[in-house]
């Protein structure tokens, strides 16, 4: 019988690249507590020395309340033994060189011991500036496989992607990796080299000009949207994130390489409790502002489904998928990880649970008395065509009425209406592909992955089956709950 995932684990070196990322250390706590006879964890985080990273990890992962079912099962002593015994800092920068690992000593252990390479690295911003995007997304992408390869027994590069490199396409969207310098729109390829050399030039000549710090940063925001949009992506982030994915194909040699690609990334299912969840993501800041009475309006279309997939389920599916190709010199796999296909959930249906909700447990506002939220349904669409038709001439009447539709920070103050206002627009523009979003993610890789491993042993430890998500109970139990709890009331 093949070994199932704790088994697997059992023995591995593993590095794990942006280690204090929201998924990544889901992943690392599951290996821990799951698996504490893994031979070792390098966990690379962006720090000048391995002190600072070794005070990051452990602020950043080790003491965050996700640890405290490990912590209660082993106590405080016997856990920061384990972490002593199984984890080593990694003061790094993937979009350097080596990924900016400046001790050659250690540089040389790791290229000696580590079988999995996994890099959940990534800046998730929409509208970065593209200089940063390029260097972390594409560049460095490439950067964590150049060490995969130099790495003396290198079984496999895990690489987390998003579900969203496939731009605004509609229909079912397959689990297909790119070629290199394939583009979404037009006949043109993508020159990735160029893409860099066009960034360099354009740094040089706001140089020339003297342009200060917000003035590049805009350029280099300004720039990133508009090379997205020329090749067929939305944004910066999606764009950037395509490339990086196409530059690990081209240049994999014989690395066996899984692309992760999950979805909109929420609260943890069940493990290692149900509703933990670390910040605002993208759904959350909806829901946030709704319960707190800020937010007047929703924005969308009724009918669109929100491919949203707990964090716990993607951290399973990602040891699934490494146990199942570790060591595979064939494999270059993508996954999607979501729940469209098999388990999908309208936006309205979000909007109807949210409402009873709040009505049946409001939240407290500064004086301690319920938070009564109204919000309507607004279309999306609707809100753009009043947008284009008023853009150049909005008076004042005007702009004090939508700011009443929208979150109060838009529109606190009388004087401020214009600016918030279009700040406003420029952020539903960003948002606009995906509450717009017509495609519908394949995930037959990930399902013929699922049933697999659900013949194993102990397979419950490692479910990822998106037909088990009650949305109902999921939202009025699990994550408005956790968001509340360990986001809203710190």
């Amino acid at each position: 019988m093949e070994p199932n995932c704790v088994q697997f684990l059992e023995n591995k070196t593993i590095l794990v690249i942006g280690a204090s990322g929201f998924l990544a250390k889901v992943f690392v706590e599951r290996i821990l507590r799951l698996q504490p006879n893994v031979k070792r964890l390098y966990l690379l985080v962006r720090a000048v020395d391995k002190k600072s990273a070794e005070q990051r990890l452990h602020s950043e992962i080790f003491e965050k309340d996700l640890f405290r079912v490990l912590r209660n099962n082993v106590g405080d002593e016997s856990l920061n033994a384990l972490i002593l015994e199984k984890v080593v800092p990694i003061p790094g920068d993937i979009s350097l060189n080596n990924m900016g690992v400046s001790d050659s000593n250690l540089l040389q252990d790791m290229r000696q011991e580590i079988d999995i390479v996994v890099n959940s690295a990534a800046t998730t911003i929409f509208d970065e500036r593209y200089d940063v995007a390029l260097g972390i997304n594409t560049y460095g992408a490439n950067n964590v496989l150049n060490f995969a390869k130099k790495c003396v027994k290198p079984q496999l590069l895990l690489h987390v992607s998003t579900a969203y490199v496939c731009g605004e396409k509609s229909g079912l969207i397959l689990e297909k990796h790119f070629a290199m310098g394939e583009a979404l729109s037009g006949s043109n390829k993508i020159d990735i080299n160029a893409e860099m050399r066009l960034v360099e030039q354009k740094l040089n000549q706001l140089i020339e000009k003297g342009c200060s710090d917000e003035e590049t940063k805009q350029a280099m925001k300004d720039l990133g949207l508009r090379r997205a949009k020329l090749y067929g992506w939305p944004n910066t982030y999606a764009f950037t994130k395509a490339m990086g994915e196409m530059l690990i194909g081209h240049y994999r040699e014989s690395m066996p390489i899984v692309i992760i690609r999950p979805t909109i990334i929420t609260s943890t299912f069940s493990d290692p409790f149900p509703g933990w969840i670390e910040g605002l993501k993208t759904v959350d800041s909806v829901i946030a502002s709704y319960g707190k009475g800020m937010l007047k309006c929703f924005l969308l279309q009724h009918k669109t489904v929100c491919d949203i997939i707990p964090v716990d389920m993607v951290a399973n599916a990602m040891i699934a998928a490494a146990a199942e190709h570790c060591g595979d010199s064939g494999s270059h796999i993508v996954y999607h990880v979501g729940t469209s296909y098999r388990n999908p959930v309208m936006y309205k249906y979000i909007y109807e649970i949210l409402v009873r909700y709040f009505v049946e447990s409001p939240l407290l506002d500064r004086n301690g008395l319920p938070i009564v939220p109204n919000a309507t349904m607004l279309s999306t669409m609707a809100t753009f065509r009043l947008y284009t038709s008023l853009r150049y001439k909005l008076p004042l009447q005007i702009l004090r009425l939508l700011s009443m539709i929208l979150p109060s920070r838009f529109g606190d103050k009388y004087e401020h209406h214009n600016r918030k206002f279009k700040r406003a627009m420029i952020l539903v523009k960003l948002y606009k592909p995906y509450l717009l979003f017509k495609g519908i993610f394949d995930d037959r890789n990930l399902e013929t992955l699922r049933v697999k491993n659900e013949a194993k042993e102990m397979h419950e430890l490692f479910s990822f089956n998106a037909k088990g998500i009650d949305w109902e109970d999921y939202f009025m139990n699990t994550h408005i709950n956790g968001l509340i709890a360990h986001v809203l009331d710190k």
